[in-house]
Protein backbone atom coordinates (compact mmCIF):
# COMPACT_ATOMS: atom_id res chain seq x y z
CA UNK A 1 0.00 0.00 0.00
CA UNK A 2 2.99 2.56 0.62
CA UNK A 3 4.15 1.57 -2.79
CA UNK A 4 1.09 1.76 -4.71
CA UNK A 5 2.00 5.05 -6.36
CA UNK A 6 5.49 4.49 -6.98
CA UNK A 7 6.08 4.86 -10.95
CA UNK A 8 8.09 1.77 -10.58
CA UNK A 9 4.96 -0.64 -12.25
CA UNK A 10 5.02 -3.19 -9.12
CA UNK A 11 3.08 -6.75 -8.88
CA UNK A 12 1.73 -8.88 -5.92
CA UNK A 13 3.85 -11.67 -5.11
CA UNK A 14 1.31 -14.13 -7.14
CA UNK A 15 1.09 -16.14 -9.71
CA UNK A 16 0.52 -12.70 -12.35
CA UNK A 17 3.93 -11.79 -12.02
CA UNK A 18 5.57 -14.86 -12.91
CA UNK A 19 3.53 -15.45 -15.68
CA UNK A 20 4.16 -12.15 -17.15
CA UNK A 21 8.21 -12.85 -16.95
CA UNK A 22 7.43 -16.28 -18.19
CA UNK A 23 6.07 -14.81 -21.39
CA UNK A 24 8.12 -11.84 -21.66
CA UNK A 25 11.03 -13.68 -20.81
CA UNK A 26 12.12 -11.30 -18.64
CA UNK A 27 13.45 -12.13 -15.18
CA UNK A 28 11.60 -10.61 -11.45
CA UNK A 29 12.94 -7.89 -9.63
CA UNK A 30 11.73 -8.68 -5.91
CA UNK A 31 11.77 -5.93 -3.45
CA UNK A 32 11.13 -7.68 0.03
CA UNK A 33 10.79 -4.91 3.52
CA UNK A 34 8.06 -4.31 6.27
CA UNK A 35 6.09 -0.86 6.61
CA UNK A 36 8.21 0.73 9.13
CA UNK A 37 11.91 -0.45 8.03
CA UNK A 38 13.62 2.77 7.90
CA UNK A 39 16.13 1.82 5.16
CA UNK A 40 13.47 0.55 3.31
CA UNK A 41 11.92 3.92 3.00
CA UNK A 42 15.36 4.94 2.19
CA UNK A 43 15.30 2.63 -0.93
CA UNK A 44 12.23 3.84 -1.89
CA UNK A 45 12.83 7.75 -1.63
CA UNK A 46 15.93 7.41 -3.62
CA UNK A 47 14.97 4.65 -6.12
CA UNK A 48 11.56 3.27 -6.33
CA UNK A 49 9.92 7.04 -6.33
CA UNK A 50 12.05 8.11 -9.43
CA UNK A 51 11.03 7.96 -12.84
CA UNK A 52 14.45 7.37 -14.23
CA UNK A 53 15.24 4.50 -12.14
CA UNK A 54 11.33 2.76 -12.43
CA UNK A 55 12.11 3.22 -16.35
CA UNK A 56 14.76 1.02 -16.30
CA UNK A 57 13.27 -1.61 -13.78
CA UNK A 58 9.90 -1.19 -15.64
CA UNK A 59 11.58 -2.27 -18.69
CA UNK A 60 14.66 -4.91 -17.74
CA UNK A 61 12.10 -6.64 -15.27
CA UNK A 62 8.96 -7.83 -14.10
CA UNK A 63 8.60 -5.98 -10.78
CA UNK A 64 7.39 -7.50 -7.70
CA UNK A 65 6.52 -6.53 -3.94
CA UNK A 66 6.55 -8.14 -0.89
CA UNK A 67 5.38 -7.01 2.94
CA UNK A 68 8.30 -9.39 4.56
CA UNK A 69 5.24 -9.86 7.50
CA UNK A 70 2.26 -10.54 5.39
CA UNK A 71 4.47 -13.26 3.56
CA UNK A 72 6.92 -14.27 6.21
CA UNK A 73 7.55 -17.66 3.50
CA UNK A 74 8.62 -16.07 0.98
CA UNK A 75 10.90 -13.76 3.08
CA UNK A 76 12.24 -16.96 4.92
CA UNK A 77 13.21 -18.27 1.25
CA UNK A 78 15.20 -15.43 0.23
CA UNK A 79 16.66 -14.27 2.94
CA UNK A 80 18.67 -17.89 3.72
CA UNK A 81 19.44 -17.32 -0.20
CA UNK A 82 21.23 -14.01 0.50
CA UNK A 83 22.63 -14.94 3.54
CA UNK A 84 24.40 -18.46 1.17
CA UNK A 85 25.05 -16.07 -1.41
CA UNK A 86 26.29 -13.18 0.37
CA UNK A 87 27.12 -13.69 4.46
CA UNK A 88 24.53 -11.01 5.26
CA UNK A 89 21.39 -10.80 5.18
CA UNK A 90 19.13 -7.80 6.08
CA UNK A 91 15.98 -5.92 4.36
CA UNK A 92 15.34 -4.05 2.33
CA UNK A 93 16.21 -7.37 0.22
CA UNK A 94 16.51 -7.38 -3.20
CA UNK A 95 16.78 -10.46 -5.20
CA UNK A 96 16.56 -10.91 -8.82
CA UNK A 97 15.64 -13.94 -10.11
CA UNK A 98 14.47 -16.59 -12.75
CA UNK A 99 10.47 -16.81 -13.84
CA UNK A 100 10.78 -19.62 -11.88
CA UNK A 101 11.35 -18.33 -8.74
CA UNK A 102 15.42 -19.26 -8.60
CA UNK A 103 17.40 -15.98 -7.53
CA UNK A 104 20.91 -15.49 -9.45
CA UNK A 105 21.33 -12.00 -7.53
CA UNK A 106 20.67 -10.84 -4.21
CA UNK A 107 21.63 -7.96 -1.80
CA UNK A 108 19.68 -5.80 0.83
CA UNK A 109 19.79 -1.98 1.15
CA UNK A 110 21.35 -0.78 -2.86
CA UNK A 111 21.62 3.16 -3.49
CA UNK A 112 20.74 4.97 -6.37
CA UNK A 113 23.73 5.26 -8.19
CA UNK A 114 27.59 4.01 -7.47
CA UNK A 115 28.69 5.56 -4.38
CA UNK A 116 31.72 4.99 -2.40
CA UNK A 117 32.68 1.72 -3.98
CA UNK A 118 28.94 0.18 -4.01
CA UNK A 119 27.31 -0.49 -7.06
CA UNK A 120 24.24 1.56 -8.00
CA UNK A 121 20.87 0.14 -8.29
CA UNK A 122 20.59 1.77 -12.22
CA UNK A 123 24.36 0.40 -12.86
CA UNK A 124 23.28 -3.09 -11.64
CA UNK A 125 19.91 -3.43 -13.26
CA UNK A 126 21.63 -2.31 -16.56
CA UNK A 127 24.38 -5.32 -16.05
CA UNK A 128 22.04 -7.67 -15.11
CA UNK A 129 19.66 -6.86 -18.12
CA UNK A 130 22.40 -7.09 -20.89
CA UNK A 131 23.67 -10.48 -19.19
CA UNK A 132 19.91 -11.66 -19.55
CA UNK A 133 20.17 -11.01 -23.28
CA UNK A 134 23.73 -12.42 -23.67
CA UNK A 135 24.74 -14.91 -20.97
CA UNK A 136 21.47 -16.11 -19.62
CA UNK A 137 22.63 -19.97 -19.70
CA UNK A 138 25.32 -18.86 -17.13
CA UNK A 139 22.91 -17.08 -14.84
CA UNK A 140 20.52 -20.30 -14.96
CA UNK A 141 23.04 -21.93 -14.10
CA UNK A 142 23.73 -19.92 -10.75
CA UNK A 143 20.03 -19.72 -9.87
CA UNK A 144 19.61 -23.36 -10.24
CA UNK A 145 23.38 -23.98 -7.59
CA UNK A 146 21.48 -21.35 -5.21
CA UNK A 147 18.47 -22.98 -5.34
CA UNK A 148 20.63 -26.28 -4.42
CA UNK A 149 22.31 -24.42 -1.64
CA UNK A 150 18.80 -23.37 -0.13
CA UNK A 151 17.69 -26.88 -0.24
CA UNK A 152 20.16 -28.11 1.69
CA UNK A 153 20.42 -25.51 4.01
CA UNK A 154 16.53 -25.03 5.12
CA UNK A 155 15.17 -28.54 4.96
CA UNK A 156 17.89 -31.20 5.84
CA UNK A 157 17.56 -32.41 9.37
CA UNK A 158 19.71 -35.11 10.98
CA UNK A 159 17.15 -37.82 12.92
CA UNK A 160 19.03 -39.72 15.56
CA UNK A 161 16.25 -41.71 16.94
CA UNK A 162 18.10 -43.06 19.64
CA UNK A 163 19.52 -39.70 20.81
CA UNK A 164 18.77 -38.90 24.78
CA UNK A 165 18.10 -35.50 25.95
CA UNK A 166 20.58 -34.01 28.52
CA UNK A 167 21.35 -30.54 30.06
CA UNK A 168 24.96 -30.60 28.16
CA UNK A 169 23.42 -27.97 24.87
CA UNK A 170 21.95 -25.98 27.40
CA UNK A 171 24.97 -25.96 29.23
CA UNK A 172 27.15 -25.38 26.48
CA UNK A 173 24.75 -22.58 25.35
CA UNK A 174 25.29 -20.51 29.12
CA UNK A 175 28.88 -20.93 28.48
CA UNK A 176 28.47 -19.09 25.04
CA UNK A 177 26.08 -16.18 26.92
CA UNK A 178 28.67 -15.97 29.13
CA UNK A 179 31.33 -15.31 26.93
CA UNK A 180 29.15 -12.54 24.62
CA UNK A 181 27.89 -10.89 27.80
CA UNK A 182 28.62 -7.41 28.34
CA UNK A 183 28.57 -6.67 31.79
CA UNK A 184 28.94 -2.95 31.42
CA UNK A 185 26.00 -2.69 29.49
CA UNK A 186 24.06 -5.71 29.47
CA UNK A 187 23.14 -7.54 26.70
CA UNK A 188 24.92 -9.81 24.69
CA UNK A 189 28.03 -8.89 22.34
CA UNK A 190 29.03 -5.38 20.45
CA UNK A 191 26.55 -3.21 18.41
CA UNK A 192 24.12 -3.56 17.02
CA UNK A 193 22.18 -5.30 19.81
CA UNK A 194 19.01 -6.56 20.13
CA UNK A 195 16.90 -7.10 23.20
CA UNK A 196 16.36 -11.37 22.56
CA UNK A 197 13.57 -11.50 25.55
CA UNK A 198 14.22 -15.39 24.72
CA UNK A 199 18.25 -15.08 25.79
CA UNK A 200 16.98 -13.66 29.09
CA UNK A 201 13.97 -16.71 29.55
CA UNK A 202 17.26 -19.49 28.71
CA UNK A 203 18.97 -17.95 31.43
CA UNK A 204 16.14 -17.70 33.90
CA UNK A 205 15.26 -21.16 33.44
CA UNK A 206 19.20 -22.02 33.47
CA UNK A 207 19.77 -20.02 36.86
CA UNK A 208 16.69 -22.06 38.35
CA UNK A 209 18.34 -25.56 37.24
CA UNK A 210 21.58 -24.69 38.18
CA UNK A 211 21.39 -21.63 41.12
CA UNK A 212 24.44 -20.03 39.42
CA UNK A 213 24.29 -16.51 40.37
CA UNK A 214 25.82 -15.41 36.89
CA UNK A 215 22.87 -16.21 35.42
CA UNK A 216 20.30 -14.47 37.01
CA UNK A 217 23.10 -11.32 37.10
CA UNK A 218 23.52 -11.24 33.04
CA UNK A 219 19.52 -10.87 33.00
CA UNK A 220 19.05 -8.44 35.89
CA UNK A 221 21.76 -6.00 34.46
CA UNK A 222 20.59 -6.41 30.80
CA UNK A 223 16.76 -5.87 31.58
CA UNK A 224 17.76 -2.57 34.33
CA UNK A 225 19.92 -1.18 31.25
CA UNK A 226 17.41 -1.66 28.41
CA UNK A 227 14.64 -0.18 30.80
CA UNK A 228 17.08 2.94 31.73
CA UNK A 229 17.97 2.95 28.11
CA UNK A 230 17.72 4.92 24.67
CA UNK A 231 15.83 2.05 23.35
CA UNK A 232 13.22 2.11 25.61
CA UNK A 233 10.16 4.88 25.01
CA UNK A 234 10.99 7.26 28.79
CA UNK A 235 7.55 9.15 27.92
CA UNK A 236 5.30 6.84 25.58
CA UNK A 237 6.52 3.35 26.77
CA UNK A 238 7.33 0.58 25.11
CA UNK A 239 10.49 -0.85 23.51
CA UNK A 240 12.46 -0.24 20.09
CA UNK A 241 13.40 -2.53 17.76
CA UNK A 242 17.11 -2.92 18.51
CA UNK A 243 20.53 -0.08 19.37
CA UNK A 244 22.77 0.63 17.11
CA UNK A 245 25.01 0.83 19.79
CA UNK A 246 26.30 -1.06 22.83
CA UNK A 247 24.95 1.70 25.69
CA UNK A 248 21.59 0.58 24.28
CA UNK A 249 21.86 4.66 23.98
CA UNK A 250 20.62 5.21 19.77
CA UNK A 251 17.83 3.12 18.89
CA UNK A 252 16.62 2.11 15.37
CA UNK A 253 13.18 3.76 16.55
CA UNK A 254 10.47 1.25 14.86
CA UNK A 255 8.11 -0.54 17.64
CA UNK A 256 7.49 -4.03 17.09
CA UNK A 257 4.50 -6.16 18.78
CA UNK A 258 6.68 -9.13 19.17
CA UNK A 259 9.37 -7.37 21.44
CA UNK A 260 6.71 -6.12 23.35
CA UNK A 261 5.37 -9.63 24.05
CA UNK A 262 8.65 -11.05 24.43
CA UNK A 263 9.90 -8.29 26.79
CA UNK A 264 6.43 -8.66 28.62
CA UNK A 265 7.08 -11.86 29.48
CA UNK A 266 10.86 -11.48 30.10
CA UNK A 267 10.12 -8.92 33.03
CA UNK A 268 6.86 -11.13 34.60
CA UNK A 269 9.30 -14.08 34.42
CA UNK A 270 11.95 -11.66 36.69
CA UNK A 271 9.73 -10.00 38.69
CA UNK A 272 8.84 -13.84 39.69
CA UNK A 273 12.52 -15.01 40.63
CA UNK A 274 13.34 -11.46 41.97
CA UNK A 275 10.21 -10.02 43.59
CA UNK A 276 11.66 -6.81 43.00
CA UNK A 277 9.15 -3.70 41.86
CA UNK A 278 10.72 -2.62 38.96
CA UNK A 279 10.34 -5.13 36.84
CA UNK A 280 6.52 -5.41 37.80
CA UNK A 281 6.68 -1.67 36.60
CA UNK A 282 7.88 -2.01 33.66
CA UNK A 283 5.88 -4.39 32.05
CA UNK A 284 3.12 -2.58 33.61
CA UNK A 285 4.34 0.16 31.39
CA UNK A 286 4.67 -1.94 28.54
CA UNK A 287 1.67 -3.04 28.50
CA UNK A 288 0.35 0.49 29.04
CA UNK A 289 1.44 1.26 25.49
CA UNK A 290 0.32 -2.03 23.67
CA UNK A 291 -3.13 -1.46 24.98
CA UNK A 292 -3.26 2.53 24.49
CA UNK A 293 -1.75 2.85 21.33
CA UNK A 294 -1.53 -0.69 19.01
CA UNK A 295 -5.02 -2.65 19.95
CA UNK A 296 -7.44 -2.78 17.60
CA UNK A 297 -11.19 -2.24 17.98
CA UNK A 298 -11.93 -5.39 18.11
CA UNK A 299 -9.44 -6.80 20.24
CA UNK A 300 -6.54 -7.33 17.70
CA UNK A 301 -3.06 -6.20 17.90
CA UNK A 302 -1.28 -4.14 15.45
CA UNK A 303 1.95 -4.73 14.02
CA UNK A 304 4.29 -1.66 14.33
CA UNK A 305 4.82 1.28 14.28
CA UNK A 306 7.54 3.49 12.17
CA UNK A 307 10.90 4.73 12.87
CA UNK A 308 10.10 7.63 10.88
CA UNK A 309 8.00 10.32 11.18
CA UNK A 310 8.02 13.37 8.81
CA UNK A 311 10.83 11.95 6.74
CA UNK A 312 13.41 11.75 10.12
CA UNK A 313 14.22 8.90 11.76
CA UNK A 314 13.44 8.83 15.41
CA UNK A 315 12.40 12.68 14.99
CA UNK A 316 9.19 12.13 16.76
CA UNK A 317 11.20 10.43 20.40
CA UNK A 318 13.87 13.31 19.89
CA UNK A 319 14.29 16.76 22.15
CA UNK A 320 16.09 19.89 22.08
CA UNK A 321 17.11 21.62 25.35
CA UNK A 322 14.84 24.70 23.98
CA UNK A 323 12.17 22.70 23.41
CA UNK A 324 12.18 21.15 26.79
CA UNK A 325 12.33 24.58 28.29
CA UNK A 326 9.77 25.51 26.70
CA UNK A 327 7.47 22.54 27.38
CA UNK A 328 7.76 22.72 30.85
CA UNK A 329 8.45 26.70 32.14
CA UNK A 330 8.83 26.47 35.69
CA UNK A 331 12.90 26.01 36.62
CA UNK A 332 12.29 23.27 38.85
CA UNK A 333 10.49 20.86 36.42
CA UNK A 334 12.59 21.78 33.83
CA UNK A 335 15.92 21.10 35.99
CA UNK A 336 14.52 17.78 37.17
CA UNK A 337 13.94 17.02 33.54
CA UNK A 338 17.12 17.78 32.72
CA UNK A 339 18.81 15.23 34.95
CA UNK A 340 16.45 12.55 35.06
CA UNK A 341 16.63 12.50 31.41
CA UNK A 342 20.30 13.27 30.77
CA UNK A 343 19.58 16.16 28.62
CA UNK A 344 22.34 18.26 26.81
CA UNK A 345 22.57 21.46 25.31
CA UNK A 346 24.80 20.24 22.53
CA UNK A 347 22.64 17.14 22.55
CA UNK A 348 23.19 13.21 22.94
CA UNK A 349 21.86 11.89 19.94
CA UNK A 350 24.55 10.50 17.24
CA UNK A 351 22.98 10.37 13.83
CA UNK A 352 23.62 7.17 12.74
CA UNK A 353 25.45 8.10 8.97
CA UNK A 354 27.15 10.82 10.03
CA UNK A 355 28.51 9.82 13.72
CA UNK A 356 27.54 13.59 14.41
CA UNK A 357 25.29 15.53 16.73
CA UNK A 358 22.55 17.74 16.20
CA UNK A 359 21.56 19.31 19.57
CA UNK A 360 18.55 16.52 19.78
CA UNK A 361 18.31 14.40 22.56
CA UNK A 362 17.46 10.71 23.26
CA UNK A 363 15.95 11.07 26.82
CA UNK A 364 17.38 8.02 28.98
CA UNK A 365 17.94 7.32 32.65
CA UNK A 366 21.36 6.61 34.64
CA UNK A 367 19.41 4.29 37.53
CA UNK A 368 16.35 3.48 38.20
CA UNK A 369 13.30 4.97 36.87
CA UNK A 370 11.53 7.51 39.74
CA UNK A 371 8.19 5.78 40.51
CA UNK A 372 5.05 6.69 39.59
CA UNK A 373 2.82 8.09 41.89
CA UNK A 374 5.16 8.70 44.47
CA UNK A 375 7.50 11.49 42.48
CA UNK A 376 4.67 13.83 41.87
CA UNK A 377 6.98 16.05 40.42
CA UNK A 378 8.57 13.80 37.80
CA UNK A 379 4.60 12.34 37.14
CA UNK A 380 4.18 15.97 36.40
CA UNK A 381 7.27 16.16 34.07
CA UNK A 382 6.61 12.93 31.69
CA UNK A 383 2.40 13.36 32.10
CA UNK A 384 3.39 17.44 29.89
CA UNK A 385 6.01 16.32 27.97
CA UNK A 386 4.10 13.35 26.71
CA UNK A 387 1.39 16.26 26.19
CA UNK A 388 3.88 18.49 23.74
CA UNK A 389 4.88 15.05 21.99
CA UNK A 390 1.69 14.84 20.97
CA UNK A 391 1.40 17.58 19.04
CA UNK A 392 3.94 16.56 16.57
CA UNK A 393 3.58 13.87 13.53
CA UNK A 394 3.27 11.10 14.91
CA UNK A 395 4.90 7.84 12.97
CA UNK A 396 2.90 5.73 10.95
CA UNK A 397 1.36 2.46 12.25
CA UNK A 398 1.25 -0.64 10.50
CA UNK A 399 -2.69 -1.83 11.02
CA UNK A 400 -2.20 -5.25 9.76
CA UNK A 401 -2.81 -8.13 12.60
CA UNK A 402 -0.88 -11.59 12.35
CA UNK A 403 -2.18 -14.33 14.12
CA UNK A 404 1.70 -15.59 14.85
CA UNK A 405 2.32 -12.32 16.55
CA UNK A 406 -1.09 -11.99 18.18
CA UNK A 407 -0.57 -14.96 20.13
CA UNK A 408 2.88 -14.34 21.26
CA UNK A 409 0.73 -10.77 22.91
CA UNK A 410 -2.24 -13.09 23.82
CA UNK A 411 0.32 -15.41 26.05
CA UNK A 412 2.44 -12.38 26.92
CA UNK A 413 -0.59 -10.91 28.62
CA UNK A 414 -2.00 -14.04 30.10
CA UNK A 415 1.41 -14.39 31.98
CA UNK A 416 1.27 -10.84 33.42
CA UNK A 417 -2.47 -11.28 34.53
CA UNK A 418 -1.02 -14.46 36.77
CA UNK A 419 1.82 -12.96 37.85
CA UNK A 420 0.83 -9.68 38.97
CA UNK A 421 -2.96 -10.40 39.50
CA UNK A 422 -4.22 -8.03 36.91
CA UNK A 423 -7.59 -8.74 35.40
CA UNK A 424 -7.39 -6.39 32.75
CA UNK A 425 -4.29 -8.27 31.34
CA UNK A 426 -6.70 -11.58 31.39
CA UNK A 427 -9.57 -9.22 29.27
CA UNK A 428 -7.91 -7.93 26.67
CA UNK A 429 -6.22 -11.37 26.22
CA UNK A 430 -9.34 -12.86 26.04
CA UNK A 431 -10.82 -10.65 23.72
CA UNK A 432 -7.73 -10.70 21.00
CA UNK A 433 -8.17 -14.74 21.24
CA UNK A 434 -12.14 -13.92 20.34
CA UNK A 435 -11.17 -12.02 17.37
CA UNK A 436 -8.20 -14.14 16.60
CA UNK A 437 -11.05 -17.65 16.40
CA UNK A 438 -13.49 -15.85 14.54
CA UNK A 439 -12.19 -13.17 12.21
CA UNK A 440 -8.86 -14.93 11.43
CA UNK A 441 -10.45 -18.25 10.85
CA UNK A 442 -11.19 -20.06 7.95
CA UNK A 443 -14.44 -22.13 7.81
CA UNK A 444 -12.92 -25.41 7.54
CA UNK A 445 -11.37 -24.52 10.98
CA UNK A 446 -7.85 -23.55 9.89
CA UNK A 447 -6.26 -20.11 10.81
CA UNK A 448 -5.56 -17.23 8.30
CA UNK A 449 -2.38 -15.29 8.49
CA UNK A 450 -3.30 -11.86 8.03
CA UNK A 451 -6.16 -9.46 8.81
CA UNK A 452 -6.36 -5.84 7.13
CA UNK A 453 -9.59 -3.68 6.95
CA UNK A 454 -11.89 -6.21 7.30
CA UNK A 455 -10.30 -8.54 5.32
CA UNK A 456 -7.94 -11.93 6.39
CA UNK A 457 -6.05 -14.03 3.78
CA UNK A 458 -3.05 -15.63 3.16
CA UNK A 459 -2.76 -19.41 4.69
CA UNK A 460 -1.31 -19.65 7.99
CA UNK A 461 2.11 -20.60 8.68
CA UNK A 462 3.66 -22.91 11.37
CA UNK A 463 4.38 -19.73 13.24
CA UNK A 464 0.61 -18.94 13.22
CA UNK A 465 -0.19 -22.25 15.20
CA UNK A 466 2.53 -22.66 17.02
CA UNK A 467 2.41 -18.76 18.69
CA UNK A 468 -1.27 -19.05 18.89
CA UNK A 469 -1.42 -22.57 20.69
CA UNK A 470 1.21 -21.19 22.97
CA UNK A 471 -0.73 -17.83 23.82
CA UNK A 472 -4.30 -20.22 24.44
CA UNK A 473 -2.08 -22.79 26.75
CA UNK A 474 -0.96 -19.97 28.77
CA UNK A 475 -4.26 -18.21 28.72
CA UNK A 476 -5.82 -21.45 30.05
CA UNK A 477 -3.47 -21.77 32.68
CA UNK A 478 -4.31 -18.51 33.75
CA UNK A 479 -8.10 -17.91 33.48
CA UNK A 480 -9.08 -22.20 33.86
CA UNK A 481 -10.93 -22.30 31.37
CA UNK A 482 -10.98 -25.71 29.77
CA UNK A 483 -12.41 -23.46 26.44
CA UNK A 484 -9.27 -22.53 25.46
CA UNK A 485 -7.30 -25.67 25.82
CA UNK A 486 -9.61 -27.58 23.91
CA UNK A 487 -8.97 -25.29 21.09
CA UNK A 488 -4.98 -25.29 21.95
CA UNK A 489 -5.08 -28.84 21.73
CA UNK A 490 -6.97 -29.01 18.51
CA UNK A 491 -4.97 -26.38 16.57
CA UNK A 492 -1.84 -28.20 17.64
CA UNK A 493 -3.34 -31.15 15.98
CA UNK A 494 -4.14 -29.12 12.40
CA UNK A 495 -0.32 -28.27 13.21
CA UNK A 496 1.10 -31.44 13.24
CA UNK A 497 -1.38 -32.69 10.45
CA UNK A 498 -0.62 -29.66 8.10
CA UNK A 499 3.14 -28.74 8.95
CA UNK A 500 4.94 -31.96 10.16
CA UNK A 501 7.54 -33.80 8.08
CA UNK A 502 6.75 -37.46 8.37
CA UNK A 503 9.96 -38.49 6.67
CA UNK A 504 12.31 -36.06 7.58
CA UNK A 505 10.92 -35.05 11.17
CA UNK A 506 10.48 -31.73 12.53
CA UNK A 507 7.50 -28.98 10.93
CA UNK A 508 7.87 -27.33 7.23
CA UNK A 509 6.77 -23.36 7.61
CA UNK A 510 4.04 -23.66 5.07
CA UNK A 511 1.46 -26.52 4.91
CA UNK A 512 1.71 -29.68 3.20
CA UNK A 513 0.55 -29.04 -0.77
CA UNK A 514 1.95 -25.59 -0.83
CA UNK A 515 3.98 -25.24 -4.48
CA UNK A 516 4.32 -21.87 -4.53
CA UNK A 517 8.27 -21.52 -3.51
CA UNK A 518 10.92 -23.35 -5.42
CA UNK A 519 12.10 -24.38 -1.34
CA UNK A 520 9.38 -25.84 1.70
CA UNK A 521 11.55 -24.13 4.72
CA UNK A 522 12.33 -25.50 7.78
CA UNK A 523 13.62 -23.72 10.47
CA UNK A 524 14.37 -23.91 14.16
CA UNK A 525 16.35 -20.89 14.73
CA UNK A 526 15.95 -18.15 17.15
CA UNK A 527 16.07 -14.60 15.63
CA UNK A 528 14.66 -11.74 16.78
CA UNK A 529 11.68 -13.99 18.21
CA UNK A 530 11.36 -17.50 18.47
CA UNK A 531 11.05 -20.17 15.25
CA UNK A 532 7.73 -22.14 15.09
CA UNK A 533 9.71 -25.69 15.84
CA UNK A 534 11.09 -23.96 18.88
CA UNK A 535 7.46 -23.04 20.29
CA UNK A 536 6.08 -26.26 18.61
CA UNK A 537 8.61 -28.17 21.12
CA UNK A 538 7.34 -26.19 23.98
CA UNK A 539 3.62 -26.67 23.18
CA UNK A 540 4.05 -30.54 22.95
CA UNK A 541 5.79 -30.71 26.47
CA UNK A 542 3.02 -28.24 27.79
CA UNK A 543 0.01 -29.99 26.29
CA UNK A 544 1.56 -33.41 26.72
CA UNK A 545 1.62 -32.86 30.59
CA UNK A 546 -1.72 -30.53 30.80
CA UNK A 547 -3.84 -33.41 28.72
CA UNK A 548 -1.96 -36.22 29.90
CA UNK A 549 -1.11 -37.28 26.31
CA UNK A 550 2.21 -39.34 26.04
CA UNK A 551 2.12 -39.07 22.22
CA UNK A 552 2.46 -35.75 22.26
CA UNK A 553 5.18 -36.28 24.76
CA UNK A 554 6.52 -38.73 22.22
CA UNK A 555 6.43 -36.14 19.30
CA UNK A 556 8.45 -33.93 21.36
CA UNK A 557 11.17 -36.39 22.16
CA UNK A 558 11.43 -36.83 17.93
CA UNK A 559 11.99 -33.14 17.55
CA UNK A 560 14.06 -32.95 19.74
CA UNK A 561 16.26 -35.82 18.33
CA UNK A 562 15.52 -33.97 14.98
CA UNK A 563 17.68 -30.74 15.83
CA UNK A 564 19.98 -31.94 18.55
CA UNK A 565 22.86 -32.19 15.97
CA UNK A 566 21.80 -28.69 14.18
CA UNK A 567 21.46 -26.99 17.98
CA UNK A 568 25.11 -28.68 18.80
CA UNK A 569 26.68 -26.57 16.17
CA UNK A 570 25.79 -23.33 17.57
CA UNK A 571 23.36 -23.33 20.91
CA UNK A 572 23.45 -19.47 21.08
CA UNK A 573 21.25 -19.59 18.35
CA UNK A 574 18.35 -21.87 19.74
CA UNK A 575 18.11 -21.09 23.02
CA UNK A 576 14.06 -21.05 23.00
CA UNK A 577 14.51 -24.83 21.75
CA UNK A 578 16.85 -25.31 24.51
CA UNK A 579 14.15 -23.88 27.23
CA UNK A 580 11.63 -26.27 25.30
CA UNK A 581 14.34 -29.64 25.95
CA UNK A 582 14.36 -27.72 29.40
CA UNK A 583 11.22 -28.34 30.58
CA UNK A 584 11.15 -31.71 28.51
CA UNK A 585 13.97 -32.80 30.90
CA UNK A 586 12.67 -31.14 34.11
CA UNK A 587 9.22 -30.52 34.62
CA UNK A 588 7.42 -26.94 35.18
CA UNK A 589 6.25 -25.64 38.40
CA UNK A 590 2.80 -24.58 39.07
CA UNK A 591 2.30 -20.75 38.96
Amino acid sequence: MQHADNPVDWYPWGAEAFTAAQTQDKPVFVSIGYSTCHWCHVMAHESFEDNDVAAILNDSFICVKVDREERPDVDSVYINACQIMTGTAGWPLTVIMTPDKKPFFVGTYIPRSTRNGYLGLIEIAARISDLWQTRKADLLAMANKAIDAMKASLTTTNINPDYAPDTSLSDKAYQQLLGKYDPENGGFGTAPKFPAAHNLMFLMRHFRRTNDPNALEMVETTLSKLRQGGIFDQLGFGFHRYSTDAQWLVPHFEKMLYDQAMLTIAYAEAFQLTGKGVYETTLREVLTYVLRDMRDARGGFYCSEDADSDGVEGLFYLWRYDEITEALGETATVELAIDVFNVRREGNFHNELTKSMDGRNILHLRDTPPKSGVNTVFDAVVTELLQKRRQRIAPFKDTKILTDWNGLMIGALAVAARVVNEPLYLDAAKAATDFILTAMSAPDGRLRHCYKDGNSSIDATLDDYAFLVYGLTELYESSLNADYLHEAGRLNKVMIDDFQDTSGGGFYMTPSGNTELPVRPKDVYDGAYPSGNSLALVNLVRLSRLTADTELKAKAHRLISVFATTVQQAPLAYTMFLNGVDLFLCGEKER
